[in-house]
């Protein structure tokens, strides 16, 4: 406590050692003795008749430029990524719809970046000046990441095999879609 009745300092969230994955305790024999949860995936995924709950309306709303905004597609692919490893109910739709709705951001800045450039004529002085949209395409990649390792700490978490492929894998890939129109 300061003398200004403040609190200060203290641990840092996110601060720490990150916790093990589930197969490094499996691995290692479990050096704290806890239990251990295990969650057993199957072969091969079964997709058939499951439901991926509906994307709220926000998620495929139109923008103003008349295109739609595809946070809805990413929403779908990132709850089935998270279906075929069992971890679907471990992590809050909230939290699958903000890491949708950062990933449609992020896209649409890098559309209006290649669109429009890296330059733009500043307005009282004529001069060449950066785009905002270069500052908010970073802004959104960060928002990105920090979502997408909360959720994939979680999955990392609670599977008990390795796994390969994530639905970042085809972020670039939708990128180049999106310019074709």
């Amino acid at each position: 406590m300061a003398r200004d009745g403040t609190a200060r300092g203290g641990p840092r969230a996110g601060s720490g050692r990150k916790s093990k994955a589930l197969t490094e305790k499996m691995e290692t024999g479990n050096p704290g003795g806890r239990k251990l949860k295990v969650m057993e995936l199957p072969d091969t995924p079964d997709l058939k008749g499951e439901d991926v709950p509906d994307p709220k309306d926000y998620l495929s709303a139109k923008q103003k430029n008349g295109s739609p905004l595809c946070a809805d597609e990413v929403f779908k692919e990132t709850w089935l990524w998270l279906k075929e490893r069992g971890c679907e109910r471990l992590v809050s739709t909230q939290l699958i719809e903000q890491y949708a709705m950062s990933v449609a951001r992020w896209l649409q800045c890098e559309q209006a970046i290649s669109d429009y450039g890296f330059l733009a004529k500043h307005p009282t002085t004529g001069a060449a000046c950066a785009i905002p949209y270069v500052a908010m395409s970073q802004q959104y990649m960060k928002q990105v990441n920090q979502v997408w390792f909360q959720i994939f700490q979680i999955v990392k978490e609670n599977c008990s095999v390795e796994f390969q492929g994530t639905p970042q894998d085809d972020m670039m890939e939708r990128l180049l879609r999106s310019r074709k129109g």
